[in-house]
């Protein structure tokens, strides 16, 4: 494919400003009529501007990703040589599925290439097509979703049902899914029950709220992740039309996100729903979005390259059970302190080689030392089975 037919170039406006030499805005590529080189890039920006998704209170979606950029080109560069690229707004198709098929390509393409895609604008169900953009690589996919309900409703249009979308795609790839800060009254029972069922995860936003850190193995077990900014505290996200009193406040988000930057597998990212129609008149939320951007790079600059487990940057420690399993193998990072724990699975399935050491928190170690089997080791294999 040619990315060069997909993107229409940023905004007139901002290439007007008057930048700093340390801001983002010379520190990345950026197309401003013509598309920048991919060879050697690490990260790819993608604007979404195509609002037919949405609900009806969607006003003034195609103005977002000018806006997030306005607030994100302005910020100081973070650490090393930058080795990022915005390609622009991906121009919308004749139809909705046109645009999806778009951004399923162009993701493809770059994630092809070793080159991560930051995706911004537009309303949550792009990240179906974020998601299918993993559809050919004959692996199964673990999906990160922070959002504050669940959104499997088929009655409520494609933003309000896209992870329904996921969970009965055909041909089927999902391994895992992870929601984060879903707030329990905004979600129906018999969603619950499918989750459990389903064997995923569910994160209340108090859970999240009261241990942060805990989100952080979570995350790194994902290859993508979504964010809904209506995930967000109203005073820190007032511009999206689906704002609630309670939410994940902004430093939150940028640490979430961060852990999302780290996570050596993620391999795309998308934050979804920003409308400016409903931002304050000097655009905070466009820019708690750019730091958590921000962030997000920072973090990805930060990667410690974690996936061998038997060189000598680990200490493996064994413990015994005395039930089934007889032990658990536990693995901690010299250089991170990360956790990571073996759990077994059938040899004859495709998740085998991928999934059998798993991400786990140094709680998961304390549970196993009392001769308790942690939730987290239970649940991966039940996957497996």
């Amino acid at each position: 494919m040619d990315p060069k037919l997909f993107f229409d170039p940023i905004s007139e406006d901002i290439s007007y400003e008057t930048y700093k030499t340390n801001s983002v805005y010379n520190s990345i590529s950026i197309n401003r009529g013509k598309l920048p080189e991919l060879d050697g890039v690490d990260l790819a920006i993608i604007g979404i501007v195509d609002p037919r998704g949405g609900a009806e209170e969607n006003k003034d979606i195609k103005d977002a990703t000018t806006q997030i950029r306005r607030k994100f080109y302005n910020l100081k560069k973070g650490i090393g040589r930058y080795r990022v690229v915005d390609l622009g707004d991906l121009r919308n198709g004749p139809e909705l599925e046109d645009t999806y098929l778009r951004l399923k390509e162009v993701c493809e393409h770059l994630i092809d290439k070793n080159i991560l895609p930051i995706i911004i604008g537009g309303t949550q169900d792009f990240d179906f097509a974020q998601y299918r953009s993993y559809e050919a690589m004959d692996k199964l996919v673990s999906v990160i979703n922070v959002d504050s309900s669940f959104d499997l409703d088929e009655t409520e249009g494609p933003s309000g049902s896209h992870v329904n979308k996921i969970f009965t795609h055909d041909p089927n790839f999902l391994f895992n899914y992870s929601h984060i800060a879903q707030q329990s009254y905004l979600v129906d029972e018999k969603e619950h029950e499918l989750m459990e069922s389903l064997y995923f995860d569910s994160y209340r936003l108090g859970v999240v709220k009261e241990n942060l850190k805990e989100m952080e193995p979570i995350i790194r077990n994902g290859d993508m992740m979504t964010f809904d900014v209506s995930a967000m505290k109203a005073s820190y996200m007032p511009g999206t039309p689906h704002r609630l009193v309670y939410g994940l406040t902004g430093e939150e988000a940028c640490q979430l996100c961060w852990y999302a930057g780290i996570n050596d597998k993620l391999s795309s990212i998308g934050i979804y729903e920003y409308d400016p129609a409903y931002d304050t008149v000097d655009y905070q939320s466009a820019f708690v979005i750019s730091t958590m951007i921000w962030y997000f790079i920072e973090g990805f600059y930060h990667r410690k390259n974690e996936s061998v487990f038997r060189s000598n940057d680990y200490l493996v420690y064994e413990v015994a059970i005395g039930s089934e399993p007889d032990s658990i193998r536990f693995y901690k990072s010299k250089l991170s302190e990360k956790w990571w724990m073996e759990v077994p699975h059938p040899s004859d399935q495709r998740i085998a080689k991928r999934n059998s050491i798993v991400p786990c928190s140094y709680s998961d170690y304390e549970t196993a030392t009392k001769g308790e089997l942690p939730e987290r080791w239970i649940s991966t294999q039940a996957k497996m089975v």
